[in-house]
């Protein structure tokens, strides 16, 4: 685990805003996620929630092409959050919007020590891959979550410029923790990035994680929407974990949250 070592400005600029392939499609010669697994392909095993109520169960995983989180990197960001503040009984249930859910690993780590530390909590997964979302809703029944989860399927991009639109309805008072793990080839972070601080649902003090490869350098410390309006989400952790780097953000944040702003560990581009 190290920070992010800082590249040329321009040259990271030109990648975050044109990263290969875009939101949604599909770069030559990679697999896309949520596609039908081709027999070549070793499909995802045996991942774990690593901690709450449900610590050491198995998540069940569609039969599609995926890359989730790697279980240490996981590890790493649900102790930083806990630092923070979120997963304590001073904090109550947390809310958590899970975006490119894949087989909801993410969001159902988070559920379980929600859950586990408050009694309480809640998490929406979105994905477009059909397979992904019948593999969430099975996971969430298998583990008794039913009640306190969802998934949609949905385009991010749209579930969070329009919530009420991608049927996620309007978002209530916004989400605590809003996790961002898409496919590195299928996106254009700036687009994805864009659209968090746009959207309705990131509200004061929410906490934005986001996952990227190591290859585009570092994010900015700090992210507005291009035009303005919206949130601002300033950096507090932008930490490298082999090929990939995790971002912590916290929207326009007012002290609640014991997460410091952390320059140092960010390159801001011009």
């Amino acid at each position: 685990m190290g920070h992010v070592v800082p590249k040329d400005a321009k040259q990271l600029k030109k990648r975050i805003d044109r990263n290969k392939g875009g939101s949604g499609g599909r770069s030559m010669g990679v697999m896309a996620q949520g596609s039908r697994r081709n027999q070549s392909i070793s499909n995802v095993s045996r991942l774990k929630v690593l901690g709450g109520t449900h610590r050491g169960r198995l998540i069940s995983s569609p039969d599609v092409y995926l890359r989730p989180m790697m279980g240490k990197v996981k590890e790493a960001l649900f102790s930083q959050l806990r630092s923070f503040g979120l997963y304590t009984a001073r904090h109550g249930p947390v809310k958590h919007l899970d975006c490119f859910a894949g087989s909801g690993s993410v969001g159902l780590e988070g559920l379980s020590r929600s859950l586990h530390a408050t009694g309480g909590g809640s998490a929406t997964f979105v994905d477009l891959a059909d397979d992904c979302v019948a593999t969430i809703g099975r996971n969430l029944r298998d583990f008794d979550m039913a009640a306190n989860g969802r998934a949609v399927k949905a385009d991010v991009l749209r579930a969070l410029r329009d919530p009420s639109g991608a049927g996620l309805g309007g978002g209530g008072k916004g989400y605590d923790l809003v996790t961002i793990t898409p496919p590195y080839e299928e996106v254009v972070y700036k687009d994805v990035m864009d659209a968090v601080c746009g959207s309705p649902l990131v509200v004061q003090d929410t906490v934005v994680v986001v996952e990227y490869p190591v290859e585009l350098g570092s994010m900015p410390h700090v992210l507005r929407r291009e035009g303005g309006g919206g949130r601002t989400l300033v950096g507090v952790r932008n930490r490298k974990y082999g090929r990939t780097v995790v971002a912590i953000y916290v929207a326009d944040p007012t002290g609640k949250l014991d997460a410091e702003s952390a320059p140092e560990e960010f390159i801001t581009l011009e």
